[in-house]
C-alpha cells in the first residue's frame, strides 16, 4: 500500500483539482491510466521527484520576486499597485517585460539594477545635503 500524501501536497500547492491530477498521472503513465493506485512504483517516484523539483523552483522564484519588490519599495515605488510595478518593469531600460513574466535570471538582473538605483539615490541625497 502506497501513501499518496506527497503527491497530494504538491497538487494542493499548485491549486490543482481532480482533472489536473488525472492529467498529471496520465502524462507519467504514457496515458495508460489516470489513477494513482494503478501507477508503478517507478512511475510514482519519478512523478513526485519531478513535482518536487518544480516546487523548489517556485520557492526560489517567490523569494527573488519578494526581494525585488522590497527593493522597489526602497526606491519609492508603490508595490501595492501592480500597474505601477508593471509599468516600471516594462521600461526597456529596466527589463522590458511585466514583472510576473520575469524568470529567475531576469529577476536577478532586476535586483542588481534596483540596488544600483537605490545606491545612486543615496549618493544624490548625501550630495544635496552638503
Amino acid at each position: 500500500m502506497r501513501n499518496y500524501s506527497r503527491f497530494y501536497a504538491y497538487l494542493k500547492e499548485c491549486g490543482g483539482d481532480e482533472e489536473t491530477k488525472e492529467l498529471i498521472v496520465s502524462s507519467y503513465t504514457d496515458h495508460r491510466t489516470v489513477h494513482l493506485h494503478e501507477m508503478t512504483d517507478a512511475e510514482y517516484r519519478r512523478m513526485c521527484d519531478d513535482l518536487s523539483s518544480r516546487s523548489e523552483w517556485r520557492a526560489r522564484l517567490r523569494a527573488k520576486r519578494s526581494e525585488c519588490l522590497h527593493l522597489m519599495q526602497l526606491i519609492g515605488l508603490d508595490t501595492s499597485d501592480w500597474g505601477i510595478v508593471n509599468r516600471f518593469c516594462e521600461n526597456p531600460r529596466i527589463s522590458g517585460k511585466p514583472f510576473a513574466r520575469m524568470t529567475i535570471d531576469e529577476l536577478k538582473k532586476l535586483s542588481l539594477r534596483l540596488r544600483a538605483i537605490a545606491a545612486r539615490e543615496v549618493l544624490v541625497a548625501s550630495v544635496l545635503r552638503l
